[in-house]
């Protein structure tokens, strides 16, 4: 049976790539974008009757609403949301305002929580679907400069595994994908946020747009192949609660998990003498 995607982002990377991936399986599309004029320029390609182009700033709550309305009049469903709408927002924390702060929460996480909240009570009355939301290696491990982006992206990591829980009952199955360096636009000059601030103490280590923006380009991870891995997710009875992708995400993850083993073995005793005596 064709299915119905929901795609937040879908103007570039892997939100582009995995429209293109559903479209080839048969399924269709409702592709959703702050820019509309970038979303359709990206699928011209694929183009037809089963692709609909949607309004959507993932960070405005009433929009979601409105343009998930439009996908079920337009489609009679939904069976896939996949959250790819996202920037990244870099530097060392104390230069990091809170407005610029609280800019990328309004779309890594708040926009996230949104298009959740618009589609739910759509898959709960079918009694299934699948939400992918697209985190990030940052989500799971922290790295300098990333700390706001990393807040965001751990919040969508939470959230994911927290509703899983509440919502399975209902055949509905949340996965949470932390990629780690694709060939997607969140490091170019265009899309990239940095500190608009500097504090003198940071400076000697450099910029942390001198450190990033060089990868930009040069990732390792293909956004099409992924795609095709999260068209596999949405036919399995049972996909991953957490999905790691890539090579580097894997041996990034890796050495964090392990530590994060030996402190737990390493306090055991500690962690056990907080409990309360009945």
């Amino acid at each position: 049976m064709s299915k119905v995607w929901f795609i937040t982002g879908a103007g570039s990377g892997i939100g582009a790539a995995s429209a293109k991936a559903a479209l080839r399986a048969g399924d269709r599309v409702v592709a959703t974008g702050r820019n509309l004029d970038k979303v359709r320029n990206a699928l011209s390609d694929v183009a037809g009757d089963r692709l609909l182009f949607v309004q959507l700033d993932v960070a405005n709550e009433e929009q979601a609403r409105t343009a998930v309305d439009e996908a079920v009049k337009a489609f009679g469903r939904i069976d896939v949301l996949l959250n790819n709408a996202g920037y990244s927002l870099l530097g060392n924390f104390e230069e990091l305002s809170t407005a610029e702060i609280e800019g990328l929460m309004s779309t890594n996480f708040y926009g996230v929580m949104y298009a959740m909240r618009a589609v739910l009570p759509v898959m709960r009355k079918q009694r299934s679907g699948r939400i992918i939301n697209i985190s990030s290696l940052a989500g799971i491990v922290g790295f300098k400069h990333c700390g706001a982006y990393s807040a965001s992206k751990f919040a969508v990591e939470g959230l994911s595994q927290a509703v899983a829980q509440e919502v399975e009952q209902f055949g509905i199955k949340i996965t949470a994908v932390a990629p780690g360096f694709f060939r997607t636009d969140l490091l170019d000059a265009q899309n990239a946020k940095y500190a608009a601030s500097t504090i003198e103490d940071y400076a000697a280590e450099g910029s942390a747009e001198d450190m990033w923006s060089g990868y930009n380009g040069k990732q390792g991870g293909d956004p099409a192949k992924l795609a095709d891995v999260l068209v596999k997710f949405v036919g399995m009875e049972n996909p991953p609660k957490q999905f790691l992708a890539g090579s580097d995400a894997l041996a990034a993850y890796q050495p964090t998990l392990e530590g994060q083993l030996d402190a737990l073995r390493a306090y055991e005793q500690l962690s056990k003498s907080t409990d309360g005596s009945f």
